[in-house]
């Protein structure tokens, strides 16, 4: 079971981005895409949730062998497809505790959905809060508001705990977090992985690497995929930085 990226072509604003994007994303693997900006990283993880800003014009993105182009974003999140966003909007009015319980309860069946209890959602809910080293206090909380970088990613990872997806993606969870949040975000992500799920981790440097060990590691320049290989790779890009990729692959740009 995978995801599986083919021949993507994405635009925004009548300016191509993707071009002929191959990606397969296995369960029970890590996967990161390390490249330069503009080079089409978030652009990837935003047209696979389905957002209405980017067109995809050719290509299909199969999710266990289910195409996910053209369904709207919330089927595309109970197909099991979690995004992490690089910036969280805020949800004023709405708290996180009941945030979270009605987007865990939309992908039960209604069976599974009425025997759900409040005691044993709360009981989930704290025990993963705990992990994520979140005060118990922010269930009462409206959804980022007036959250720091690192509350709202934390938030974010919660989230992914409490939904347990088939397949991540986080586009750039490590931006805004000093060291103390990087650790505790990475931490949680890793309690995540096993055999169930497959995780794409979007970044531009390797320090969220340290904490979150990839299997593959994969280098985005000119709106596909040009290098791929094992965490080794993303050390390679820290000492040498970008100017080679550009310089051997600028003829794909």
């Amino acid at each position: 079971m995978s995801l599986e990226i083919s021949s993507l072509n994405v635009s925004i604003a009548d300016k191509q981005i993707l071009k002929d994007f191959n990606l397969t994303i296995p369960k029970g693997e890590v996967h990161a895409i390390m490249g330069p900006n503009g080079t089409g990283k978030s652009t990837l993880a935003k047209a696979l949730a389905g957002h209405p800003d980017y067109t995809v014009n050719k290509g299909s993105a199969l999710l266990d062998g289910e195409e996910i182009f053209g369904l709207e974003p919330d089927k595309v999140a109970r197909k099991g497809l979690f995004m992490a966003f690089q910036y969280p909007v805020e949800i004023p009015g709405v708290s996180i505790a009941n945030f979270i319980r009605a987007a865990v309860t939309a992908r039960m069946n209604k069976e599974a959905s009425d025997a759900f209890s409040a005691t044993a959602y709360y009981k989930a809910l704290y025990a993963k809060m705990d992990e994520l080293k979140i005060p118990r206090e922010f269930t009462a909380r409206s959804v980022n508001e007036g959250f720091s970088g690192g509350e709202k990613k934390r938030c974010e990872i919660l989230q992914m705990a409490m939904l347990r997806p088939k397949y991540a993606i986080l586009d750039e969870t490590d931006s805004g977090l000093d060291i103390d949040a990087l650790r505790i975000v990475a931490e949680g992500v890793e309690t995540m992985r096993g055999p169930d799920i497959g995780i794409v981790v979007i970044t531009h440097y390797q320090r969220l690497l340290n904490y979150i060990k990839p299997d593959v590691v994969h280098v985005m320049y000119g709106g596909r995929i040009v290098k791929s290989g094992g965490p080794e790779l993303a050390l390679e890009l820290e000492a040498r930085g970008y100017g080679w990729v550009e310089k051997e692959f600028g003829a794909l740009v």
